[in-house]
């Protein structure tokens, strides 16, 4: 092959990362739309799934949880201080699970021609994000039938939450999908993973509970968790705008929301840089391992 027939093309692991994602995002709006094109393709109730797949889970819980333990009666519209966390476990849970498997997913398409393999991971974590939407706007319907009044930063802790989700599942998926390549037992870790992340974040429980079962320390290690951070988000944001907001009702949530956000993102650009070093290191390899 002559040295003309090679220009413009690069080698697996000497691109430019997620950079090049940017800049062949042309390819990334492809591979998103084809999926949300054909996740419902041949269903009765197509995009009503979006819909009605989170709101059995909420009913589950809020029954078991809130009715025959009694946490609803301790803390005001605890319907949606529970569906507001698990819009963020649905969706880190969606975009981590599935950009573990991207790659692999998509062992023939990378087999047979080269495109940044960071499309993969980015696109599944947009499609998740995609699939989220439709959760959020039954959330703020609810909200706005109860009385909604958020301030300036409760809008913003949303996005806020939103982003460190979507920067934490990215960072992870690229650092597992890469991993799973070759090591399949990686998909499994993930799996277990995911089956803690509802009860290591304040979804089920408020936060007063863990503060006061843990020493400080061990309390701000936990509040540094990324998820924890985008639900402490989420509750500030739709929650909190429904209450009386007074002291004892935001002590339910923890003190310092937006700090601890700054925090969460932080870890999450930690996680993403590790993945994307990671992703680098072993992409050479794809090819034949897949």
């Amino acid at each position: 092959m002559t040295s003309d027939s090679l220009a413009g093309m690069t080698r697996p692991g000497h691109g430019h990362g997620l950079f090049d994602v940017f800049r062949r995002r042309h390819l990334l709006a492809l591979l998103v739309r084809k999926d949300v094109q054909i996740r419902y393709r041949g269903s009765i109730l197509g995009w009503f799934w979006s819909f009605l797949k989170p709101a059995a889970q909420f009913l589950v819980y809020f029954v078991a949880m809130g009715q025959f333990l009694g946490l609803n009666r301790g803390m005001p519209n605890f319907a949606i201080y529970l569906f507001s966390g698990l819009l963020v476990i649905n969706y880190f849970n969606e975009a981590f699970g599935n950009g573990t498997r991207s790659i692999v997913d998509n062992a023939a398409l990378i087999k047979k021609i080269y495109m940044p393999r960071e499309l993969f991971p980015t696109a599944s974590s947009l499609i998740a994000l995609v699939n989220f939407l439709p959760q959020v706007v039954v959330l703020l319907v609810v909200c706005l039938l109860v009385g909604w009044h958020p301030s300036a930063a409760q809008i913003v802790a949303l996005l806020f939450g939103i982003v460190i989700i979507f920067v934490l599942a990215l960072g992870l998926s690229l650092l597992f999908g890469a991993i799973n390549v070759s090591l399949r037992d990686a998909q499994s870790i993930v799996e277990m993973i995911l089956m803690f992340t509802t009860w290591l974040s304040p979804v089920l429980y408020n936060t007063n509970l863990v503060r006061d079962a843990l020493p400080d320390s061990l309390y701000f290690i936990y509040q540094l968790n990324p998820i924890t951070s985008a639900v402490g988000m989420f509750h500030y944001g739709f929650w909190a705008p429904t209450t009386d907001q007074s002291p004892e009702t935001m002590a339910l949530i923890g003190d310092h929301i937006l700090v601890y956000g700054a925090y969460g993102l932080v870890v999450s650009l930690v996680f993403l840089f590790i993945g994307q070093a990671v992703f680098r290191r072993l992409e050479k390899n794809f090819a034949q391992d897949l």
